[in-house]
C-alpha cells in the first residue's frame, strides 16, 4: 500500500488554489440521477475515490455511466434493472446509503449492504427507516443488508428526532416521486442539502425549504432530463484556509462560496489571522502567532466536524490553551493519539480536548483513521521538524481531489511512496 512522505518546516503556504466540487454533495447528487430514466449531465464533480466507487456501483445496477471529462459525468438510468448493489463496492464509501433512498424511489425496492466508510463511532440509519417507514415502505435489517420494499409509496409528516444530514437527503430521494406531499421537520441545513433539491427540482422535482429545518415535498409522476454544477466544496476550502493560517501562509482560494465557511472565518479571525473576502475567491494570511481559541462542533451553520482535526493542528501552534468540544460524532478524537507521537500536548476529557500551543511538533509515522484525520496529518507533517510518514493514505483520497499536487504547488514537499 502507498503512503505519503512529507518533508516537514518547509515554511509558509503561498499561492492560490482551486477547490473542487462538493463530495457531500457529489455522492448524494449521483445515486439521485437513477430516479429519472432520461439522461442527465453532472459537472464540477470531485476526482476523488469515492466518486469513482459510486460510478462503479450505477455501472452494476445496469446504469450507463459515462465520463465526459475528468469532472463531468453522464448518467443514463434508462436501463436500470437491479436493485441490489454488490457488498463489495458499497463498503467503500458511507454515502452508499443513499442508494436506498434513490432505488427504492424508483424501482420500489432496495436491497443494500450496511455502509462502509471512515469509523467515526455509532452512526446509526434508525432515522433513515423511520422516514422510510413513514412513506408506507417495509423495511428490515437482515444479514447486514438493509431490505426495503414499497408497493406504493405515500407522502407523509416526518419529524427527525436528531438533525441528520443522510437522512434528509435520502428522505428526499424516496419523496419526490411519492403521491402527495411530504414534509421533513427538524431537517438539516447543509448547502450539500440545498445542492441536490436544487439538481431533483432540475429534474422536475416539487421542493421547498431546503436549507432551513422544515422541507415540503410535494411527489411528482416522472423526473426528467437535467444539467447539474456540483457546488465547491467548503471542507476542502476550509482545510486549506487551516492550512494557510497554521503555516503562516498567504492563499488565495478560488471558486468558494464565502458564506458557506462563514463559521471558519469567524474563529481564524479570533485567532488573528487575516481572511479578506470577496464573491467567489477568500484570501488567508496567516499570523505569527495566532491567539488560541475555544471551538465547538455543531451541525451546520456551526464549525463543521469535519474540520476539528484539522483545527487542532493549527491550535497547537496558537498562543496559550484551547478547547475543543465534539458535539457531532464521538468517535472523532481518534486522531489525537497519533498527534500526540509527533509532539502534539492534548488532553482529552469525554467529549472535550484540551491543546496547549506552541507544541513543537517533528516528524513521525502515522496513521490516518479517517479521511479528515488523514488531512489533519498532512498538515502536521507540513508543519513538523523532519520527515513525516502516512499510511492508510486510501481515506485521504476517498475526499481530497490531488491534495498532494495542490499542496506542493503552494510550497509543501509531499510525495507519495510504496
Amino acid at each position: 500500500m502507498p503512503k505519503l512522505l512529507i518533508d516537514g518546516g518547509r515554511g509558509p503556504l503561498r499561492g492560490t488554489v482551486k477547490i473542487s466540487g462538493a463530495k457531500n454533495a457529489a455522492v448524494a447528487i449521483i445515486p439521485a440521477a437513477i430516479l429519472t430514466s432520461a439522461p442527465v449531465r453532472i459537472e464540477n464533480l470531485p476526482d476523488i475515490n469515492d466518486i469513482q466507487a459510486l460510478v462503479e456501483i450505477l455501472g452494476s445496477l445496469g446504469v450507463c455511466a459515462q465520463w465526459k471529462s475528468s469532472s463531468v459525468l453522464s448518467v443514463d438510468a434508462s436501463r436500470l434493472d437491479k436493485y441490489k448493489p454488490p457488498y463489495e463496492l458499497v463498503k467503500k464509501l458511507r454515502a452508499s446509503y443513499y442508494l436506498i433512498g434513490a432505488l427504492v424511489g424508483r424501482c420500489g425496492r432496495a436491497h443494500v449492504p450496511l455502509p462502509g466508510g471512515c469509523d467515526l463511532g455509532p452512526r446509526p440509519i434508525d432515522q433513515h427507516i423511520k422516514g422510510l417507514t413513514a412513506l408506507g415502505a417495509e423495511v428490515e435489517v437482515e444479514h447486514g443488508i438493509i431490505k426495503v420494499e414499497a408497493k406504493e409509496l405515500v407522502g407523509a409528516n416526518i419529524y427527525l428526532d436528531i438533525v441528520s444530514v443522510g437522512a434528509t437527503i435520502n428522505i428526499m430521494l424516496a419523496a419526490v416521486k411519492a403521491k402527495g406531499k411530504t414534509v421533513i421537520e427538524n431537517a438539516a441545513k447543509e448547502p450539500e442539502i440545498v445542492d441536490v433539491a436544487n439538481f431533483l427540482n432540475a429534474m422536475g422535482a416539487q421542493i421547498r425549504g431546503a436549507g432551513t429545518d422544515v422541507i415540503k415535498i410535494t411527489g411528482v409522476n416522472e423526473l426528467g432530463s437535467a444539467n447539474h454544477s456540483v457546488i465547491p466544496d467548503r471542507i476542502e476550502a476550509g482545510t486549506y484556509m487551516i492550512a494557510a493560517a497554521a503555516t503562516e501562509g498567504n492563499v488565495l482560494l478560488c471558486d468558494v462560496i464565502p458564506k458557506h465557511v462563514d463559521s471558519v472565518i469567524a474563529k481564524l479571525r479570533e485567532m488573528g489571522v487575516t481572511v479578506e473576502v470577496t464573491d467567489d475567491q477568500v484570501r488567508v494570511i496567516g499570523s505569527r502567532l495566532p491567539q488560541a481559541v475555544d471551538i465547538k462542533t455543531f451541525p451546520y451553520p456551526g464549525f463543521p466536524t469535519d474540520l476539528q482535526s484539522l483545527a487542532m493542528v493549527l491550535l497547537t501552534q496558537a498562543n496559550g490553551s484551547s478547547i475543543i468540544t465534539e458535539n457531532v460524532f464521538e468517535g472523532r478524537f481518534k486522531h489525537v493519539d497519533e498527534l500526540k507521537r509527533m509532539g502534539a500536548c492534548i488532553k482529552v476529557e469525554g467529549k472535550t480536548a484540551i491543546i496547549e500551543g506552541c507544541s513543537h511538533l517533528s516528524g513521525a509515522p502515522v496513521c490516518a483513521t479517517d479521511l479528515r484525520a488523514g488531512a489533519a496529518f498532512v498538515l502536521a507533517g507540513m508543519l513538523a521538524e523532519g520527515k513525516t510518514v502516512i499510511s492508510d493514505i486510501e481515506h485521504i483520497y476517498r475526499g481530497y481531489e490531488k491534495i498532494c499536487c495542490k499542496l506542493n504547488a503552494l510550497g509543501a514537499n509531499i510525495t507519495e511512496i510504496d
